[in-house]
């Protein structure tokens, strides 16, 4: 295991884990927000550890392994606990697809790696647009309070509301890359049957 930048901030991000669910908790007017703030921090080193990694050239196959595994842990952390705050189905619904899509998906990479041909079902585009869409949903729904924009008009922004719509958002391209990954490994599936 290497001890790189990238690496030590996938580190950091899995250790902002029990902070953020802490936060959450904390029986504060302003803990949504403070909660919203460590959920950014975290996304954003998301993209830092692999910008950087690719252009140090520190990538590696232990970076390769746990960086997906710190977002998925953040994501369910920040769903699970959402749930819990608005328990009610149009919540459930979009978290148990993209739950459900995560496990179904880190199954199939498995297998395949199992099988030598992991490279079939590589993170798409489609994939980095889902999980840009998802963060966004995720850090409008742990603020959600809406924001004002203008005092002199009084208009404020959604932010909830906002977050659920990208939510669905989120839960619709979630399901759509797990076509395309299965889509993808569907030749694999025929030669093992």
């Amino acid at each position: 295991m290497s001890m790189n930048i990238p690496n030590i901030l996938t580190w950091g991000r899995i250790g902002l884990i029990p902070v953020f669910v802490v936060l959450f908790y904390l029986p504060f007017r302003w803990a949504n927000e403070l909660t919203a703030f460590v959920f950014l921090l975290a996304a954003l080193t998301d993209w830092l550890d692999g910008y950087l990694a690719r252009k140090w050239n520190q990538t590696s196959a232990f970076g390769a392994f746990l960086d997906p595994v710190a977002d998925k842990l953040m994501v369910a952390a920040a769903l699970i606990m959402l749930v819990e705050f608005n328990p009610k189905l149009y919540m459930a619904i979009p978290a148990i697809i993209i739950v459900g899509r995560e496990i179904a998906v880190s199954s199939l990479r498995e297998w395949m790696a199992e099988l030598g041909e992991r490279g079939a079902v590589a993170v798409s585009t489609m994939g980095k647009i889902k999980t840009t869409v998802q963060m966004l949903a995720l850090l409008l729904l742990l603020y959600r309070d809406p924001l004002v924009i203008s005092k002199e008009s009084g208009y404020e922004f959604p932010t909830f509301e906002t977050g659920m719509v990208l939510l669905y958002v989120a839960a619709a391209l979630t399901l759509w890359s797990m076509i395309l990954y299965l889509k993808a490994a569907w030749p694999s599936f025929q030669r093992e049957n």
